[in-house]
């Protein structure tokens, strides 16, 4: 029995979600601010740094507030499916990546965030989820299915990383999401996941080779 052709479907596609740094500084329960930034050591001066130039920047916010107007326009389209590039990792780890410049995180407590929007899911194959280690990784991961939010391109190993995420269209079809990290953006070669040890899925050159493999 074959199935009918599917219908028009509206996706709402957004890179670089990052929730953490000043973002998570303002939201109701906000991450230890401590950063090892050459300029900056301190999250709380991002925030700082906004009031200076646009005014008073209120704290404690409703998950909402971070999208401003996109969340009206998401609302106007209606979109079946929103899928984000998660540039953040939601954990409270301290284990800051040795050798990098910048480290996002967001606490837990704030993922009503990614609800508001709502996000249904987070490709995690990039350069900043393994910012607080390999515990905070894992806690992305929890933190994101405890609120039903899929999330693709890294895992516990490397079956579970590469595993796409199938969101279902009806009558038969489904979307299937794929996720890679390029090397290219500054992921570490040791990030990627193994057959016994959790990571993402490194892509290394953008070549079909290499997304067959």
């Amino acid at each position: 029995m074959s199935c009918s052709e599917p219908e028009p479907v509206t996706i709402f596609l957004a890179g670089d979600v990052m929730t953490g740094r000043g973002v998570d500084q303002i939201l109701a329960c906000p991450s230890q601010p401590e950063l090892r930034e050459p300029q900056l050591d301190s999250a709380a001066t991002y925030v700082e740094l906004a009031e200076q130039a646009h005014g008073p920047v209120p704290r404690n916010v409703a998950p909402s507030y971070v999208w401003g107007d996109g969340l009206s326009v998401l609302e106007a389209t209606k979109p079946a499916f929103s899928i984000v590039n998660l540039e953040t990792s939601i954990t409270v780890s301290s284990e800051f990546c040795p050798g990098k410049a910048v480290h996002y995180r967001m606490h837990p407590d704030n993922i009503a965030c990614l609800q508001a929007a709502p996000i249904d899911v987070c490709a995690l194959a990039n350069n900043h989820l393994l910012d607080f280690g390999r515990r905070g990784l894992l806690d992305t991961i929890e933190a994101l299915r405890r609120v039903g939010i899929k999330s693709v391109g890294a895992g516990h190993d490397l079956e579970e990383a590469s595993r796409p995420v199938r969101l279902e269209l009806g009558h038969g079809w489904g979307l299937l999401v794929f996720a890679f990290g390029s090397v290219s953006s500054g992921i570490p070669r040791d990030w990627a996941a193994g057959t016994d040890g959790n990571g993402i899925i490194p892509l290394y050159q953008f070549l079909p080779p290499s997304v067959d493999a």
